[in-house]
């Protein structure tokens, strides 16, 4: 079942969990059109978009030069010009190197006794209040909200507000635009006011040192950090939250059980073994995506100088989408057939994007996801889902799709 994000009214026509939708075959570069009418180049073998999403000559700030051509149809935050994501060359690196050291491999590891410690409380609560339990309030939705409000320093802070802004600044036809500015605007006040607040009374969470670093290198604007801020509050939870909740339907899908990655025993292999946890939780992150491709067939990029790629010239001023679903999919790279959810991987996923704008996030969000489906398998681990899956309903009408609600039961 769909739900619409904005009115909650149900669509008769059922999406299928993400892990069932039909990818896009590996292959040469092709020609499509974007909804907004727009020609794009689309590539989908996985060396085409690792090369596209690193090549120099493939930005995003080219996507909102003056003579760029429209690419959506109703701007979000993803679409503010003087973001991180939206910057490139040698300004984009300046941005980086402000926040990256703390979402370092290492930086992160370091905080994983208390994000286990978030995991267990919130798993613990699920457990007391009894079967059934609807999962995504209790566990999906406040794990990573809590961790990134510890992380920030944001206690106290209104998730239904957060929430709201959120599913505001992804939207992509949930919401109008006369909507989205306004939530944005309001979102953005919200940033402002913390970075002047940290300013003045610093500390030692993500904020403080964020504005320490811009203020020392002075390689930022004020709007660069506010924008980077609540660019950090989204995506430190929503990405976790999405993924979360998508890798339960897919485990718990009695339909699956068909295969060896997801036979009956996987549930309680997650639980009883923290590396099948971590071997599971790639695999779910490579092979599940966030969303549907509905807006967009890829990451996008424009050319600013002809570039080859996969045989294929692409012209100066061509729009290009990296399908990063099907490159993680490609039968070049990935063994075909039935997953083996446990099986490492030899080559890296591109879920999080690949050169200059990988995710700075990519650590922390595997690290939640991990110890999520660790705890709780290891808790449950007759876990199920108390709904059918084709009655499932979903968060849509935003650049990522995932439950809404998840009946369990054990």
């Amino acid at each position: 079942m769909t739900t619409d994000a904005t009115t909650g009214s149900a669509d008769p026509q059922p999406l299928v969990p993400l892990h069932c939708l039909l990818r896009g075959e590996a292959g040469p570069p092709r020609q499509a059109v974007l909804p907004t009418g727009t020609p794009v180049w689309v590539l989908t073998r996985h060396a085409d978009v690792r090369q596209a999403l690193a090549h120099p000559a493939l930005g995003r700030a080219s996507l909102y030069a003056p003579d760029a051509p429209p690419t959506v149809l109703t701007p979000n935050i993803l679409d503010d010009p003087s973001s991180i994501l939206n910057s490139d060359g040698p300004g984009h690196q300046a941005i980086r190197r402000t926040v990256q050291r703390a979402f370092t491999p290492r930086a992160i590891e370091r905080w994983r006794p208390w994000v286990a410690g978030v995991v267990r409380e919130l798993v613990d609560g699920l457990v007391a209040s009894g079967s059934p339990a609807e999962v995504v309030e209790s566990l999906t939705k406040p794990l990573p909200v809590r961790v990134i409000s510890r992380l920030m320093e944001l206690e106290g802070l209104d998730t239904d507000r957060l929430g709201y802004w959120s599913d505001h600044a992804l939207s992509t036809t949930a919401y109008s635009a006369e909507e989205i500015a306004a939530a944005i605007r309001e979102f953005g006040e919200f940033g402002h006011q913390l970075v002047l607040e940290r300013r003045k009374n610093p500390g030692e969470d993500l904020v403080s040192s964020l504005v320490r670093a811009a203020d020392q290198t002075g390689e930022m604007t004020e709007a660069q950090i506010t924008s980077l801020t609540i660019g950090l509050v989204i995506a430190g939870h929503e990405t976790t939250m999405t993924s979360f909740g998508n890798a339960l339907v897919y485990l718990l899908d009695p339909r699956r059980a068909e295969h060896p990655g997801a036979a009956a025993g996987a549930w309680r292999r997650i639980g009883e073994d923290p590396a099948a946890a971590v071997a599971a939780t790639e695999q779910i992150l490579r092979t599940v995506p966030l969303g549907d491709r509905t807006n967009a067939p890829g990451q996008l990029r424009r050319a600013t100088a002809d570039v080859e790629i996969g045989g294929v010239v692409i012209p100066a001023g061509a729009v290009v989408a990296a399908d990063t679903t099907a490159a993680n999919a490609d039968p070049e790279v990935y063994p075909p057939g039935p997953l083996d959810l446990f099986a490492p991987l030899g080559t890296p996923s591109l879920t999080f994007g690949a050169g200059p704008h990988h995710c700075l996030g990519a650590w922390l969000a595997r690290m939640e996801l991990e110890l999520g489906l660790h705890h709780l398998a290891r808790a449950l681990p007759g876990l199920r889902l108390a709904t059918p899956v084709d009655r499932i309903e979903w968060r849509t009408g935003l650049l990522t799709r995932s439950p809404l609600r998840l009946e369990v039961a054990w």
